[in-house]
């Protein structure tokens, strides 16, 4: 991506872009696949790494209440796939990481590219979470949120009571 370039933001309404990629296991992954199922996709810089873990495993946490209510949760990240089965199993996150090296995919959902860090703009991953209707279409896109406390903030936006 050249740093000339705007990043994109999608909004509610538009067409998600599809997911072609490799999950932890090394498989294909395309959401177009998942066409008919209401997926739940988000975007994180590192696995391992404090912010990603707390997210991720927040997401683990509450994996039984969002597939209670017919959710998918995917998640992706510029790591390798070796990387993210170590991740999934270190904490038995049970749902699909995808990889995302080139990050071509990230920048076309609008997760890649100038962000704030400490106060100075740099390129990076942009942690976002984007919800998918049954038709592939973003219900909700959610850009810059923060690791802690943004699953309890889905759950409410998407009406998933957490203790189901």
């Amino acid at each position: 991506m050249s740093e000339t370039q705007e990043t994109i933001r999608l909004q509610p309404g538009d067409k998600a872009p599809d997911l072609v990629l490799v999950d932890q296991q090394g498989n294909s992954f395309t959401l177009a696949d998942h066409t008919g199922e209401r997926v739940i996709v988000y975007f994180y810089p590192k696995a391992e790494t404090p912010g990603c873990t707390k997210e991720s495993c927040d997401f683990r946490d509450n994996l039984s209440a969002l597939t209670g209510h017919g959710y998918t949760v995917v998640g992706v990240s510029p790591d390798k796939p070796e990387k993210l089965e170590s991740f999934n199993a270190n904490h038995s996150l049970g749902f699909t990481l995808l990889s995302d090296p080139t990050k071509q995919t990230m920048a076309a959902w609008g997760a890649f590219g100038e962000k704030k860090n400490y106060g100075r703009v740099v390129q990076g991953v942009i942690r976002s979470t984007f919800v998918i209707d049954k038709e592939g279409v973003i219900e909700h896109a959610m850009y810059n949120v923060k690791a802690t406390g943004h699953v309890a903030r889905v759950l409410k936006t998407l009406g998933v009571d957490d203790n189901s």
